[in-house]
């Protein structure tokens, strides 16, 4: 049915409470890319909540939403919900359109540690940071803690460069573990640094990597301005992309 023609009682925690959990999954001509590890990480965040998650019947739902789907603008994303009511939401929804680079803004921001390692519904901290970067002029917040580290954005991973260092802040600062970031690292050795602002006031380029966004050059942090057109993160989202589309043709 259409999304808008769906219902969640009121009285599920889930809406009450934002006790659930969620994954976010790209797909691309109505294939969706790594699909399991969306569904391992769900399956996590579902165990650290103490959710209860059928994961066959979440696999099987996705299967036959997409089917439907088809390819298209329309279903550029499935978002998966699953809330403590018991309830699964399985949804297709069209890419947000954004700036070809980001300027964003710092927000003070104190990471939940109870819910390191899970990708819950109690996202309006999150999306609170980005309408404050916004009023402020940016298109997007950057979270750093009361104590001046560096974290992630709302929805994205940090990267940045320094004399042909790609640096990324560790998740032991309790960040999430994002698969783009994984498959950032992976595809370009980066390595985990603490960060700070002044860090990044220093680097040579930054850029942010998500599900939806890939690699999103960084144009401006705070009153810092990044030139345009930096190397290596054009290379890194060229070899994103190719991965991407590699994994795809071979099924995953």
């Amino acid at each position: 049915m259409p999304a808008s023609h769906a219902t969640v009682s009121a009285t599920d925690e889930g809406f009450l409470r934002g006790d659930g959990v969620f994954e976010v999954i790209r797909v691309y001509d109505g294939k969706p890319f790594a699909l399991e590890a969306h569904l391992r990480r769900l399956e996590r965040s579902a165990s650290n909540l103490r959710l209860p998650l059928d994961l066959e019947s979440v696999r099987a739902e996705t299967a036959r939403l997409l089917a439907q789907a088809g390819p298209g603008p329309d279903h550029d994303t499935l978002r998966i919900v699953v809330t403590r009511g018991g309830r699964r939401v399985l949804l297709t929804e069209p890419l947000t359109p954004g700036p070809e680079r980001v300027r964003l803004s710092s927000v003070t921001y104190s990471p939940t540690r109870v819910l390191d390692g899970v990708k819950s519904l109690s996202y309006a901290a999150n999306m609170l940071a980005t309408r404050l970067a916004r009023e402020r002029g940016f298109d997007e917040a950057l979270l750093v803690t009361p104590h001046g580290r560096v974290l992630e954005a709302p929805t994205s991973s940090l990267f940045w460069v320094k004399d042909g260092d790609l640096l990324t802040p560790p998740l032991s600062d309790h960040i999430l573990a994002s698969i783009t970031r994984g498959l950032v690292i992976e595809v370009s050795g980066a390595s985990e640094r603490p960060c700070t602002l002044d860090d990044l006031g220093a680097a040579d380029e930054a850029f942010l990597a998500s599900t939806t966004r890939e690699v999103q050059p960084v144009a401006q942090i705070d009153d810092h301005s990044f030139d345009a057109g930096g190397p290596v993160s054009a290379h890194v989202a060229a070899a994103v992309s190719e991965r991407v589309r590699a994994q795809l043709a071979a099924g995953g």
